[in-house]
């Protein structure tokens, strides 16, 4: 059977534009949270647990943006690397670490500030943890 020679570079052009496009999305995702959590401007009471706990978000959120652009690109989807249980887990650790960083700012939390920060740093640690196993596993 003869193939079509534009058709296949059109296929590897179009593989290569959603690659591309994914990294780009992937850099402006981290370049939108590094401005809303502005890492560098820290305060001045809570220094070591707002540091870790805007640090293990981006960590996390690296992470995170990796695993979904290999997994979507590289193997096949979302739906072949987190396969029944492990997509409910996936989505639970997908909502939680970004819940816990942007209510931090509510009233609720403000008394109780250092060790809201500790909580969620632990947290962000965790689901970037549970994404790396459940990824490679």
């Amino acid at each position: 059977m003869i193939q079509n020679p534009i058709t296949e570079e059109m296929a590897n052009f179009n593989e290569i534009l959603n690659f591309i496009i994914g990294a780009v999305l992937i850099v402006l995702i981290f370049s939108l949270a590094y401005a809303y959590l502005k890492p560098h401007q820290l305060h001045k009471r809570r220094l070591l647990s707002t540091l870790l706990l805007k640090g293990t978000y981006l960590f996390y959120l690296l992470i995170l943006l990796l695993a979904v652009y290999f997994s979507a690109l590289v193997r096949g989807g979302l739906e072949n690397v987190f396969y029944g249980i492990e997509f409910f887990a996936f989505l639970i650790v997908l909502f939680v670490p970004t819940i816990g960083i942007l209510a931090r700012k509510l009233g609720q939390f403000s008394k109780k500030r250092e060790s809201y920060n500790w909580f969620f740093t632990i947290v962000n640690l965790l689901s970037a943890l549970a994404i790396l196993i459940m990824f490679f596993v």
